[in-house]
């Protein structure tokens, strides 16, 4: 077996009139994330950064945004099938980190349930996915709330 490690990174504007979905988690807020699922940065983050670690390509290989059957689909869904691909791939995620860059709304009361749903929906062990954040102090889009930033990092046991 070999260790790998992958990152990921994605960013999604926010705008009235839309749920904010993060980490599998929908948080009170009232903006929500634009894009043409359900725009979980966290979630597509973390997903770039496993399909990467495992030499499997990038999100919008397996689920590119200009098929209208990816429109509005969960986070949830995304990951199931990211662990559904690493399993046939004979990869297994160790661990993962998804660090959030977001002004508001305050996201720290949300880490746990974003990891335990991010690890479930990978089908991985409890805990095997965390979650941490910034608020940008003003600087850049997501530092000034027009947005949210996503990074990841996994690391991956692959056959």
């Amino acid at each position: 077996m070999t260790l790998r490690i992958g990152h990921g990174l994605d960013s999604h504007r926010l705008e009235p009139g839309r749920p904010l979905m993060l980490g599998c988690v929908p948080v009170p807020s009232d903006l929500g994330l634009a894009g043409h699922s359900d725009g979980d940065a966290a979630v597509h983050a973390l997903a770039d950064a496993c399909l990467g670690a495992a030499g499997l390509g990038t999100m919008g290989d397996h689920f590119p945004s200009g098929e209208e059957r990816w429109r509005g689909v969960s986070g949830r869904e995304f990951l199931a099938q990211v662990a559904a691909k690493l399993a046939q791939a004979d990869a297994r995620v160790m661990s993962a980190e998804v660090a959030l860059v977001c002004a508001q709304p305050r996201l720290a009361p949300f880490f746990a349930a974003m990891g335990e749903a991010m690890s479930a929906a990978l089908a991985t062990a409890p805990g095997t996915v965390t979650v941490t954040a910034t608020s940008g102090d003003g600087l850049g889009a997501a530092g000034r709330g027009e947005g949210i930033l996503a990074s990841a990092v996994a690391l991956l046991e692959v056959a």
